[in-house]
């Protein structure tokens, strides 16, 4: 019969470390993906705020003409709208919120005109695939561009 001595016997020792280190480890590593994925995000927020206003401040209108004052704003919120679907990266049906634009009337006749300020504001709500498990999320995020109207 073999003696078996437990005392400094190291068999398994490395699976019990690989099991004690690798749930940590994942952690990082999916922590580090959905931050990056959350500042992407937000650069695409931003960026698709700033297309929106730009739409909507050379909107090729003569804007002396209130026949049709809402065709800039359908025009900058559909440049934004189209950017976030094309470049967000979600794990959830959230889609951007767009609230009402609004500009700053400057030289009072009512309408928006040359020198008039254009105000577009993005709001989403960045839901995490992994890291919502452990209770974090969901960020809002949002992003304002003010543009003068050409």
């Amino acid at each position: 019969m073999k003696d078996i001595n437990l005392i400094g016997n190291e068999k398994g020792a490395t699976a019990v470390e690989t099991a004690i280190i690798i749930i940590p480890l994942m952690l990082m590593i999916f922590g580090i993906i959905e931050f990056g994925l959350l500042l992407f995000n937000k650069q695409v927020i931003t960026n698709a705020s700033r297309e929106g206003a730009r739409a909507g401040i050379v909107v090729g209108l003569d804007r002396s003409d209130p026949a049709d004052p809402n065709y800039y704003v359908t025009e900058f919120k559909s440049e934004a709208f189209h950017f976030c679907t094309e470049h967000l990266v979600s794990f959830g049906s959230n889609i951007p919120y767009i609230d009402p634009p609004y500009y700053i009337d400057r030289d009072g006749n009512g309408i928006p005109s040359r020198g008039d300020d254009l105000t577009l504001r993005l709001r989403y709500q960045y839901d995490f695939l992994f890291l919502s498990v452990f209770g974090i999320g969901p960020v809002p995020l949002n992003a304002v561009t003010i543009m003068k109207f050409e």
